[in-house]
């Protein structure tokens, strides 16, 4: 782009002329002014400063994207949405048998965009929004997963069955086609690759994020490479995986070409798109300048599971990519000169200055793993975005008391403040209150299975892997069958996927519905619930209305994990394992810590789970935290001066930290080095 073409004032007709049959299907949804409802000049603004050379700008790489419209920023429709984009029939599992044939959960929402399986997709999601919050000019890669992750059928005595999930792209509020091609070299022919476009708004809808989509379902492509942006994270052989890490890192980067972005740091969310760094590769005009790689890449690592590190043969790149990006793949990716492996994270590793892992408790664990480079990691902490994940009952309860608080919605870390209330009698009784009334919430949509406001709730909800140890609280059905008769009935809900090729995961799945047959003569005091499809619609819901999120996995493996940060901004206490961010909340007394603690130079084994001992920790821990909330409800009557809300207190004020605003500053600060607006 010449400095003339930047000076030229971006015009909505410039923006429109991009967008696939506009007149047929878009014309209704924006105009000058509105964008699907939202400020059109907000969308325009970030475009300008996108394709300005003067304004510095990130490239973010991420596989997965929750977004989460069905709960943030929905954008509206003048048409009625269509079948294939609502979502709102979940079966259950329960120890209630019969409910469970004649009931299901029917809720009128939307389907979220399908392009994420779990927490590293939400995160990137929920980083985008603060990005927006805080002005700063980024675009956003990913790619269109045309079959979204999977759809999760439960059958009864045979755990998780996969169907696949079908949708409509075309029909789905706020996103759209472009007119956009780039094109894909391949050792078999061409890939070519439509872009779409979604935007993420600001909180306050002042700013914008454009999340750039890439989708290889084309009819001049061959039929195989049609289908390599259908299922995200498919795995059935190298070929597919190399293929969806080719369209994300080198199709991304032709992406932000192709749209005349400016922007001057690249952003690897995991080692998923470490190819970008080989397009960017083949586009120097001094190949030996390779500084020019090193300081504008940036590599966030996720994960301390060795299944997480993507390694491929020579061979099987070679089967791929062409002959010459092979050889900087050979160059760049190898863990040794003489390994024969391309390994993604060795090379983000060895072509990114910086790199972070992404909780306090990871950087050590990482720089174990990784000792070669632990002089250049550095430990970002993950976090949520408040604003999406803080109930409706409790912004009310915030914006009550903004005298005290400050503005929470703009600056999270303002919600420190809660501790000045600590004690105000009234304020306490306020607090209790705003969480009953999300555990109502939660229990009238649940109602057939006859839950109760006034027995101790749980739940343990999150993608589920084996080091996650997802089982751990039936471990023992005999002890929770003691402690149910001996304090008070139990109530647990329980909620996850498992990817369909994990058998572990899968195996522990059905693990969890064999215990839960076991229970069904103690309903009376044990109640057991199990959901279908969890997804940032339940995340929300079950994260903000029952008593206890339990957290559980083999330390060190959690990298760093947030479902319990969004729980306890709603005053939800934990109890947890020693690891990731909760290493960083410990001493803040926000609800109870067990089992094994990981010290020292040895990692471990994640196939060691020690169920056993951390299980009989887990009950011990269980007991403790049900005698305190049996002192705080008796009889139906709340004591609200007990010890129990001065840790929902604890736990809304450390949310402050865990938030992806003091994260994205983070970043902006030690990594991408932006102006903000």
């Amino acid at each position: 782009m010449s400095d003339q073409s930047q000076q030229k004032e971006f015009s909505f007709h410039d923006f429109v002329d991009g967008i696939e049959t506009f007149e047929e299907n878009y014309s209704k949804e924006i105009n000058e002014k509105e964008y699907f409802g939202f400020p059109l000049k907000t969308i325009l603004d970030a475009e300008r400063k996108l394709r300005a050379h003067n304004v510095p700008s990130i490239g973010y790489f991420s596989m997965e994207y929750g977004i989460a419209p069905s709960i943030y920023n929905t954008f509206s429709m003048k048409k009625p949405l269509s079948e294939k984009n609502k979502f709102y029939k979940h079966e259950v599992f329960s120890n209630n048998w019969l409910c469970d044939y004649i009931f299901r959960i029917e809720i009128n929402k939307m389907l979220d965009i399908p392009i994420y399986s779990g927490g590293l997709g939400v995160l990137a999601g929920d980083s985008m929004k603060s990005v927006a919050d805080l002005g700063i000019s980024l675009a956003a890669i990913g790619i269109l997963w045309n079959k979204g992750y999977f759809k999760q059928n439960f059958w009864y005595k045979h755990g998780q069955v996969p169907e696949e999930l079908q949708w409509d792209p075309h029909s789905y509020p706020g996103l759209i086609p472009l007119k956009n091609i780039v094109t894909l070299g391949t050792r078999e022919g061409p890939i070519y690759l439509r872009l779409w476009k979604y935007y993420v708004y600001s909180f306050d809808k002042s700013h914008v994020v454009p999340l750039i989509l890439l989708d290889s379902n084309l009819p001049q492509n061959k039929e195989y490479f049609r289908q390599l942006t259908g299922q995200l994270y498919r795995s059935d052989n190298a070929w597919w995986k190399i293929m969806q890490r080719t369209i994300l890192g080198i199709g991304g980067m032709k992406a932000l070409e192709s749209l005349g972005y400016s922007t001057n740091r690249y952003h690897l969310n995991e080692g998923h798109a470490a190819f970008a760094i080989l397009e960017k590769y083949m586009n120097l005009q001094d190949k030996n300048n390779l500084d020019q790689i090193r300081n504008n890449f940036i590599f966030t690592c996720h994960t301390p599971v060795a299944a997480g590190h993507d390694r491929f043969s020579i061979a099987d790149v070679s089967n791929v990519l062409e002959p010459h990006y092979v050889q900087a793949a050979e160059m760049f990716g190898k863990e040794s000169p003489q390994s024969g492996e391309i390994n993604l994270t060795f090379m983000a590793l060895n072509n990114c200055n910086k790199v972070n892992a992404v909780a306090q408790k990871h950087g050590e664990v990482m720089r174990l793993q990784f000792p070669g480079y632990a002089a250049k990691i550095q430990a970002i902490t993950n976090g949520v975005h408040t604003y999406t994940w803080a109930s409706e009952s409790f912004q009310k309860l915030f914006e009550k008391y903004k005298p005290t608080l400050g503005a929470w919605d703009e600056d999270p870390q303002a919600l420190e403040n809660i501790r000045k209330l600590s004690g105000d009698v009234k304020f306490r009784k306020e607090l209790f209150e705003a969480h009953q009334v999300n555990k109502r919430n939660l229990l009238n949509i649940i109602k057939p299975w006859k839950f109760k406001e006034d027995v101790f709730t749980i739940s343990w909800a999150r993608r589920i892997a084996n080091y996650k140890r997802p089982a751990l609280i039936l471990q023992k059905i005999e002890r929770l069958i003691e402690l149910a008769r001996e304090v008070g009935p139990i109530q647990i809900i329980m909620a996850g996927k498992a990817h369909p090729n994990d058998n572990l995961g899968g195996t522990r799945l059905d693990q969890i519905f064999d215990h839960i047959d076991k229970l069904n003569h103690y309903k009376d005091i044990i109640k057991v619930l199990v959901l279908e499809n969890y997804d940032t619609y339940f995340g929300k819901l079950l994260s903000n209305s029952v008593d206890v999120w339990l957290n559980n996995p083999l330390p060190p493996f959690e990298a760093s994990g947030t479902s319990g940060m969004k729980a306890i901004i709603n005053g939800v206490l934990q109890m947890t394992t020693l690891d990731g961010w909760v290493v960083e909340a410990e001493q803040d007394d926000i609800g109870w810590i067990f089992g094994y603690q990981h010290h020292g130079s040895d990692i471990g084994s994640e196939a060691d789970l020690r169920l056993d001992e951390d299980a009989d920790e887990l009950y011990d821990t269980l007991g403790t935290a049900m005698k305190l909330y049996y002192e705080t409800i008796k009889n139906g009557r709340m004591n609200t001066q007990t010890a129990w809300v001065d840790k929902m207190i604890n736990c809304v004020a450390r949310s402050a930290f865990f938030s992806t605003q003091r994260m994205v500053e983070e970043y902006n600060t030690k990594m991408w080095q932006t102006t903000r607006a």
